[in-house]
């Protein structure tokens, strides 16, 4: 902000910084708001570059530490449609496809999407600038959409979700017009493309508010349209409704406890109902138990990453959780052993603690596996073997002459 104030340009702490300091919390990453475009942004830091396609915004690096830069945003068909028209695109049915139309604070105070996070703090003057009410639904301790919510959400889909994720982190209520509207545009959700869905998808499950996350998305009908087979079956089964909500609520204890998490775990229990349905439908085909696990698998992923682009490196445990909750059965001797030596064991047994927390009948398989490890002691695990490294081909060296003929 100082660099940018000697070079003549508004530079402000905006969003979720200024919410959580008047919280009373501690901010986990500061964004800049400023009226120096992206360009000029990019020169006056050489640590920086610009992202986005949508929005062009640039990040700065400060040692491991990145400040996100963004332009003021303006509003769109003004005195200057013509340039600001060039500058924005939207598809047929309202989506904003492209978004660089520059413009004052108050113009992006309105553009951004919920009030308690459109709070612009000026270091200069220790002053709190509020275009849009958010110091008053800080203090009633509610989600408030700005401006219209059904043409912020047709705008930007994803804008349910982060109204959804924002109320269960800050534990506010969801102001009525605000929430109304949501279930009737769910379906919207099915536009956006998976890659930036599966970004979101950390954001909602992985940061310590996954139950309460979970509840909201079931509630408004949003789990629908990001896990459509499992939200059918958790609503028909109490077991599958149990088994998403232990889940959750593990994730969150082990962040409070600052214990590692992954998406493949938790992607393994969302996925789990829709597995074992289509599991036991090639098992009545007369698939055996194995080969039927491995192909519902298989069918259970491709179908997800058509919603939500979920990386090989979280698909590929995944599975093997799944197909590893068969090879559990066998707790016998020497092969048991070797089992617990395996990279994926551990993660197996937990998943398998999991279903039995949830209320599945495993045949006290739980309690089976506790004692052995306790029996045997640290096992030496497997290491997973690392991709082979590409050969570099070589520029400029000599060519090989060819062989010659006899």
């Amino acid at each position: 902000m100082a660099r940018l104030h000697e070079h003549e340009h508004q530079a402000y702490l905006v969003g979720g910084a200024v919410r959580d300091l008047l919280l009373g919390g501690h901010p986990k990453d500061f964004d800049i708001a400023t009226d120096a475009t992206p360009e000029q942004v990019h020169a006056l830091f050489r640590n920086s570059r610009i992202i986005g396609r949508r929005f062009r915004i640039v990040h700065v690096r400060f040692g491991r530490e990145v400040i996100e830069v963004t332009t003021f945003r303006g509003h769109h068909g003004d005195d200057e449609a013509p340039r600001r028209d060039a500058a924005a695109k939207r598809s047929s049915r309202g989506l904003l496809l492209r978004d660089n139309v520059y413009g004052t604070l108050e113009e992006d105070a309105v553009r951004r999407d919920l009030t308690v996070n459109a709070l612009y703090y000026d270091s200069g003057s220790f002053e709190v600038f509020d275009q849009v009410g958010g110091l008053q639904d800080l203090e009633a301790r509610q989600i408030r959409v700005i401006g219209d919510p059904l043409a912020r959400y047709r705008e930007d889909p994803v804008r349910m979700l982060r109204t959804l994720r924002f109320a269960a982190k800050l534990d506010f209520a969801i102001e009525p017009g605000s929430a109304d509207p949501i279930p009737e545009l769910a379906h919207l959700l099915d536009d956006i493309p998976a890659a930036r869905l599966f970004d979101e998808f950390g954001k909602l499950f992985l940061t310590g508010n996954a139950l309460t996350t979970l509840r909201l998305l079931r509630s408004y009908s949003v789990f629908d349209h990001l896990f459509p087979d499992s939200a059918r079956l958790a609503d028909n089964s109490a077991f599958y409704s149990a088994l998403l909500e232990a889940a959750m609520g593990n994730t969150d204890e082990r962040l409070r406890q600052d214990k590692p998490v992954t998406p493949a775990f938790i992607l393994a229990a969302i996925l789990w109902p829709a597995v074992c349905e289509r599991r036991e439908q090639l098992e009545n085909q007369g698939e055996p138990p194995v080969p039927a696990m491995h192909g519902a698998a298989q069918e259970v992923v491709a179908q997800a990453c058509q919603r939500i682009a979920i990386p090989r490196r979280f698909s590929m445990p995944m599975r093997e959780i799944w197909e590893f909750q068969l090879r559990l059965n066998r707790t016998e001797g020497r092969r048991a052993k070797e089992l617990m030596s395996k990279r994926r064991f551990r993660a197996a047994y937990d998943f398998l603690l999991l279903r039995e927390q949830a209320g599945e009948d495993c045949s006290g398989l739980g309690a089976t596996w506790t004692r052995l490890q306790d029996e045997h002691g640290p096992i030496e695990v497997e290491q997973e073997e690392a991709p082979p490294r590409p050969r570099r081909r070589r520029r400029g060296g000599r060519k090989r002459a060819p062989a010659q003929d006899s």
